[in-house]
């Protein structure tokens, strides 16, 4: 942890192994509690019960919660990377349909305050990772953290969860603006969470999207919805995902064609569809942060 940053990207560029062609998603949320967490990990259990090989990374560095929602008890997380005791290797847990998990640490301080020196020390350890992986998701924090820049500038795809708050819709669109106007991001998927029906949806979609159209240069993409349904509620309070627990809810059924969808999206293999590179553009973003 003590290595400049620079130091580690140089380190990173000179990794002779083979290139591992990989879809790096970043899900995030203007706002707690529209069920960002929730979607990631049932798009990610879905995605690895297609076949998928999925890594999910809980970047909610400082209020980690993935390993809660699946009853999980990890013995080790990220805080024992960044110490140097534990490699991400030891750290990955094993959830629902083969799911991997890298888990966070949560209510201690020091993981939502990194310097960018730690920051890009805790990624330099996907370098030393021996598993293969199809698909990386990161479930940022909510908000517009500085972290939650990083890794949504270093996801090749951004998916940005709302629901029907209006404190949803304005924060999202802040997080666009904010990616967009000082970042560059272009592109985003919106996934419209806890919804009556397809049409609510849209409707939804449309708010965000003729307010991007008047002031910002992006391409929004309407992913689909997540409904309103009993079951997850179920599957939440027995610390399931409900594409394992209840594979014909209405909610699993959403989430099993979202993963479809994703598994869809091509692999951008040159040039930011390679593990190192999104390790190298996670430091450089850091940097510039700083």
């Amino acid at each position: 942890m003590a290595d400049a940053p620079d130091d580690q990207a140089n380190g990173l560029r000179q990794m002779t192994a083979q290139p591992r062609p990989v879809k790096v998603i970043a899900i995030a949320s203007g706002k707690g509690g529209v069920g960002k967490t929730n979607v990631t990990v049932n798009i990610g259990v879905a995605l690895a019960a297609q076949g998928k090989e999925v890594l999910l990374l809980d970047a909610d560095l400082g209020l980690a919660n993935i390993d809660v929602m699946l009853g999980l008890h990890p013995q080790y997380n990220l805080l024992h990377v960044l110490d140097g005791s534990k490699s991400l290797n030891d750290i990955i847990v094993e959830g629902p349909s083969g799911l991997k998990i890298i888990p966070a640490a949560s209510g201690i301080q020091k993981m939502a305050e990194l310097s960018p020196a730690e920051h890009a020390g805790m990624i330099q350890a996907f370098s030393d990772m021996d598993q293969h992986i199809d698909i990386l998701l990161i479930d940022s924090a909510a908000g517009i953290a500085d972290s939650v820049i990083s890794f949504t500038r270093a996801a090749q795809e951004v998916i940005i969860v709302v629901c029907d708050e209006p404190a949803s819709i304005t924060d999202a669109y802040a997080l666009i603006k904010l990616l967009s106007k000082e970042y560059d991001l272009e592109r985003f998927h919106i996934i419209a969470n806890m919804t009556r029906n397809v049409q609510e949806g849209r409707e939804l979609f449309n708010k965000i999207s003729l307010v991007c159209d008047r002031f910002l240069d992006v391409n929004l993409d309407f992913m689909g919805i997540v409904p309103f349904d009993e079951d997850l509620r179920r599957a939440v309070k027995k610390q399931r995902a409900v594409v394992d627990f209840l594979p014909r809810s209405k909610s699993a059924t959403a989430f099993t064609h979202l993963a479809k969808k994703v598994a869809h999206w091509p692999v951008q293999k040159q040039p930011r569809g390679h593990m190192e590179f999104f390790i190298e553009r996670l430091i450089q973003a850091s940097l510039d942060i700083a």
